[in-house]
C-alpha cells in the first residue's frame, strides 16, 4: 500500500505536470543534489548522535525510568506534557527524531506518549520557533509553539484511545544497581548535549573544542565505563536502528527531491492564498509530503508568503512540514506498522488544517 501511493503520486504529477526531457533531468539531478546535501549536513553530526542516543535509551537506562514519565500506565498529566516539550531543546528534523522515537518506543514508552514526542519534538526546537519569530513574525512564531504542542498532546490522547495499550509488566523492579544507572543517565546525557551543540550556530573553535571534549568522554565511558556485554549491547542496538532506518531515509529524501522540483509553483501558491479550510488542508498536505532540513522551513515559507500565502496555510505547512515528510513517513510505517502509521499520518493533516484555519480567521 505505501509503495503504491508513492507510485501513483509520481505518476500523476508526471502526467499532469507538463514538463520536457530538461524538466525531467533537473528534477531526477534536484534528487540526487537533496540526498548528497542530506548526507553531508545531517548524516554524521545529526543523526549518527541520534543512533547511538538511541542505542542508549534501549540498552543503557532503565526501563522503569522511562515508563515513569512516558509509559502507558504513567498518569496523563504527568507524561504527555513531558513528552510534548521533550524535543525543545533539540535542532532535529523530522527524520532525525525517528531514532530517538524509536528508542522510546522499543523501551516501552506508550504509542499516545510516543506520537506526541514524534510529533512535536522536531517543530518545536528553540532554534526553529526563535527563526520563525525573528522572520516571519513573533505572533506565528508563537502560535506555532502553541499549536503545536497542543496537537501533540491531542492527536497523543486520540493514538492511546484507538490502540488501548497496557503497561508493560515485569519491569517495576531492575537487576541494575544504582551506579549503573547513574552511569547510562551520565552516558546519556553527554551524548544528548552533542547532539544539542552540533547544531548550535556559535563560533567554530569553541563549538569545535567542545564536541571534541565531549566526543572523547563519550568514547572513554564507553571504553571503560560499562561491561564489555553492556558496551557490545549498545553499539548493536545502534547499528540495528541505523540499517533499518538509513536506506529508506535516502530513498525517501531522492524521491522528495524529484517531488518538490516537479510541483507547478503557481499552482501551489495559488492554491494556497485564502485562510480557508481547504488552502490549509492542502498546505497540510504538501507539508506532509516535502522534506525540511531543520530551519529551511523558515524561508521556504517566507518565499511562499511573499508570492501570496496566507497566514492560515502559512501555520499549517510548518506543523505538518517539519513534523512529517515523504522518507520519515515510509520509516514511521516500518517502526509503528501500517495500521498505527496511517492513523498518525491523519491526525497529523488533520490538526495541522484546524489549527491553521482557526489561526487564519484570528
Amino acid at each position: 500500500m505505501r509503495d503504491f501511493i508513492i507510485i501513483t503520486l509520481v505518476f500523476l504529477i508526471f502526467y499532469f505536470t507538463p514538463f520536457d526531457n530538461a524538466t525531467i533531468s533537473e528534477s531526477v539531478l534536484n534528487g540526487f543534489r537533496m540526498l548528497n546535501e542530506y548526507a553531508r549536513q545531517h548524516v554524521l553530526l545529526c543523526l549518527v548522535p541520534a543512533f547511538f542516543i538511541a542505542g542508549t535509551i534501549t540498552v543503557l537506562l532503565k526501563k522503569e525510568a522511562i515508563l515513569k514519565l512516558l509509559g502507558p500506565d504513567t498518569k496523563r498529566i504527568v507524561s504527555y506534557p513531558i513528552a510534548a516539550v521533550s524535543g525543545a531543546v533539540l535542532a532535529v528534523c523530522s527524520c532525525t527524531i525517528l531514532p530517538l522515537f524509536g528508542g522510546i518506543y522499543k523501551k516501552g514508552a506508550g504509542v499516545g506518549p510516543a506520537t506526541t514526542f514524534l510529533f512535536a519534538g522536531p517543530a518545536i526546537n528553540i532554534a526553529a520557533i526563535f527563526l520563525t519569530a525573528r522572520v516571519l513574525g513573533w505572533d506565528l512564531g508563537l502560535a506555532r509553539m502553541i499549536a503545536t504542542i497542543t496537537a501533540a498532546i491531542m492527536i497523543g490522547l486520540i493514538m492511546e484511545l484507538v490502540f488501548q495499550e497496557k503497561g508493560a509488566g515485569g519491569f517495576v523492579t531492575s537487576s541494575e544497581n544504582d551506579n549503573n544507572a547513574v552511569k547510562g543517565v551520565i552516558f546519556f546525557l553527554l551524548q544528548l548535549i552533542f547532539l544539542v551543540v552540533s547544531g548550535l550556530k556559535i563560533n567554530r573553535t569553541i563549538k569545535t573544542s567542545t564536541m571534541g571534549v565531549l566526543g572523547i568522554s563519550v568514547l572513554g565511558m564507553a571504553l571503560f565505563g560499562f561491561e564489555k556485554s553492556q558496551t557490545k549491547s549498545w553499539l548493536e542496538e545502534t547499528w540495528d536502528f541505523a540499517k533499518k532506518i538509513l536506506p529508506y531515509l535516502f530513498v525517501g529524501v531522492f524521491l522528495a527531491g524529484v517531488i518538490t522540483k516537479l510541483l507547478p509553483e503557481n499552482i501551489v501558491v495559488t492554491l494556497l492564498g485564502k485562510n480557508n479550510v481547504f488552502s490549509s488542508l492542502v498546505a497540510s498536505v504538501i507539508g506532509a509530503l516535502m522534506y525540511f532540513a531543520t530551519l529551511t522551513e523558515v524561508p521556504i515559507v517566507q518565499a511562499l508568503t511573499q508570492l501570496g500565502m496566507a497566514k492560515g496555510p502559512t501555520l499549517s505547512l510548518l506543523m505538518a512540514g517539519n513534523t512529517l515528510s515523504l522518507p520519515s513517513m515510509i520509516v514511521i510505517t516500518k517502526l509503528l506498522g501500517k495500521k498505527k502509521a496511517f492513523t498518525y499520518f491523519g491526525l497529523v493533516v488533520a490538526f495541522s488544517t484546524l489549527f491553521g484555519f482557526l489561526y487564519g480567521i484570528l
